[in-house]
Parts: structure tokens; C-alpha cells; sequence
């Protein structure tokens, strides 16, 4: 396990102003499981996945901002 496991991923999330518990209820996972998953490098089509989440939670925050 390395404490850098997923950085790219979390970096993304925290720039975006997301939490990552947001993300795990987006993906319909609990918290936990998603904290396990981080530990260890992620394949790039399970990235992919977290990104295009943190993508659509970040533009519905913007969406919320400005209203």
C-alpha cells in the first residue's frame, strides 16, 4: 500500500471542491469501500469513472453556486 496510491485522483476531487463521500454515494458505493479501493492504484477505467463523477458533482456545486 502507498500513501500516494490515487493521488491524481483525490488531487482532482479536492480542486474540484468534491469530497470523495460525495463520490462514493454518486457511484452507489459506501464510504468504506471506496476508501479500500483508494488505497491501491485504480485501473484507469475505474479512474475514469471517479473522474466523470467528480465532473458531474463539481458542475452541479457550480450549478447550485449560481443560482
Amino acid at each position: 500500500m502507498s500513501p500516494l496510491a490515487n493521488m491524481d485522483v483525490r488531487q482532482k476531487a479536492k480542486a474540484a471542491g468534491v469530497q470523495l463521500w460525495r463520490v462514493s454515494k454518486h457511484l452507489g458505493v459506501p464510504d468504506s469501500t471506496m476508501t479500500r479501493r483508494l488505497r491501491e492504484e485504480l485501473p484507469e477505467q475505474e479512474k475514469a469513472r471517479f473522474y466523470a463523477a467528480i465532473e458531474t458533482l463539481s458542475s452541479e456545486r457550480e450549478g447550485l453556486l449560481c443560482d
